[in-house]
């Protein structure tokens, strides 16, 4: 039964947040001292949780662990990873573990430390509609209150100056697979829900795991330590020409720079798309360690004679599925370098295929007469996050991990949450309370980089521009 609406504030709020995910949660953390600025987020979940069927015993985060919510905005905040060591008198031993990448169920862990403290979270708490209010000059923000059992409680209203959208993304299964993870039985199962399912997998005769990203190489490894020597029975499939690691130089990562997000914004709209689907082993690679681990586990296993009941093929695309009764299922299979095609039989698959981005539409319904688009249909985004809107909107909508097609691969990348958390509120407040580098790589990306982000004084010499003829 619905019960009246929840009272809100009678005056606007300065900012309403949708979605408590790791980058908004960074947000709230930074926001949190500035105490002119009114506040809320809003998540439909019962409380924050980091990829919970991925926190494999031993996997990490692929950023370092100064990459956390505020660090490398504001080093002194209380809400840094360090301060939750020291918080957890675990300071020490984590000084000599010497570990610069942490483990996810650590970073899991320090995401709910955060989450547990900070006053403006709104958990069960679903938005479900945004509109811009013309006569009032402020956004009105629907949600529905959840019960414990995640049920309609109660609805409510609040408006807002500005809105900031961190819905995140969500696991993506290829159109082929999507009818064998809706029907019951012989296990399909995103890499996202793995956990939840790991004992029915590693029950399971046969096991295939589709996707050859950081995902689906831990998901292979964790089943392969888990299965008796010689009985593997594992395959491991994937579209990318290789199992390739992951771009990992210390001027490859430069990519994943403030510098480099302003160079990416400034290209065209197609330059930015060729770059975008160009640039996957910066973002969707395997850390170098987790394919040493594969190969050493796999190695070990040659050590009395024989070969591990292991199938690793890269270039390959799964066409079609299908159950063969109701315990096995039959994946369609071809090799796009050989342009030949197979069937390969199994009792249980693991989707390590990646996520997307959640689409804005259904939320922003009421703002789409304002939203301004891209020739692909998709909503513009300016250098300070925000999505381009009428000018009669006089309010922001700023957008985390939205912004793939406009700010580059550094959008879902942890190590850039800070910093655009930083320009968001710089942005939003009008003034500078997070002073932020001019200057973050050594690379200069273009010709015409702009010179005013460099203090004066240690101007790079610049390039002179070639005159034909000369």
């Amino acid at each position: 039964m619905t019960h009246p609406p929840r009272q809100e504030p009678a005056s606007p709020r300065d900012l309403v947040g949708i979605g408590i995910g790791p980058c908004n949660l960074s947000l709230a953390a930074l926001a949190q001292p500035l105490a002119e600025l009114d506040a809320v987020f809003y998540e439909q979940r019962p409380d924050f949780d980091w990829h919970p069927g991925l926190l494999i015993d031993g996997a990490t985060v692929q950023v370092p662990f100064l990459a956390d919510l505020v660090t490398l905005a504001d080093p002194t905040s209380p809400w840094s990873f360090l301060n939750y060591l020291k918080t957890r008198e675990r300071l020490f031993p984590f000084y000599f573990a010497e570990h610069f990448h942490i483990r996810r169920a650590e970073y899991d862990a320090y995401g709910r430390w955060v989450a547990g403290q900070l006053p403006g979270l709104r958990f069960r708490h679903q938005v479900d509609g945004v509109r811009w209010n013309l006569e009032r000059d402020v956004f009105e923000v629907d949600f529905t209150q959840l019960d414990a059992d995640g049920e309609a409680d109660s609805l409510g209203r609040t408006y807002a100056r500005n809105v900031v959208l961190g819905i995140g993304t969500a696991p993506y299964v290829p159109d082929p697979l999507r009818p064998l993870v809706d029907a019951p039985g012989v296990p399909v199962v995103h890499a996202a829900d793995y956990l939840d399912h790991r004992d029915s997998i590693l029950a399971a005769g046969h096991v295939t795991v589709v996707g050859s990203g950081q995902s689906g190489a831990e998901v292979f490894l964790d089943l392969l330590r888990h299965r008796p020597a010689g009985q593997e029975k594992l395959h491991w499939i994937g579209r990318t020409e290789a199992f390739a690691p992951m771009e990992y130089s210390k001027l490859g990562l430069e990519h994943f720079t403030p510098d480099y997000t302003r160079y990416f914004h400034a290209l065209a709209e197609p330059v930015r798309d060729r770059l975008v689907a160009a640039q996957w082993q910066l973002h969707k690679g395997i850390d170098a360690g987790t394919l040493a681990a594969i190969h050493d586990e796999l190695y070990r296993r040659t050590l009395h004679g024989g070969w591990p009941d292991t199938v690793l093929t890269p270039g390959v695309r799964v066409r079609t599925a299908g159950r063969i009764a109701t315990s096995k299922i039959e994946l369609h299979l071809e090799h796009l370098q050989q342009d030949s095609r197979s069937r390969l039989t199994t009792d249980a698959v693991v989707l390590a295929t990646g996520y997307r981005e959640r689409p804005l539409d259904r939320i922003l319904a009421g703002l789409d007469p304002y939203i301004r688009r891209d020739s692909s249909e998709r909503p513009r985004v300016d250098d300070e996050f925000r999505l381009v809107l009428d000018p009669s909107v006089t309010g922001s909508v700023y957008v985390q991990n939205a912004e793939l097609h406009t700010h580059g691969v550094g959008a879902p990348d942890l190590g850039l949450a800070a910093w655009r958390s930083a320009t968001i509120l710089n942005s939003l407040t009008g003034k500078e309370p997070y002073p932020l580098p001019s200057r973050t790589a050594f690379t200069s990306f273009g010709l015409d980089e702009p010179a005013a982000r460099v203090p004066q004084g240690r101007q790079p010499q610049r390039l002179v521009p070639l005159v034909e003829g000369r």
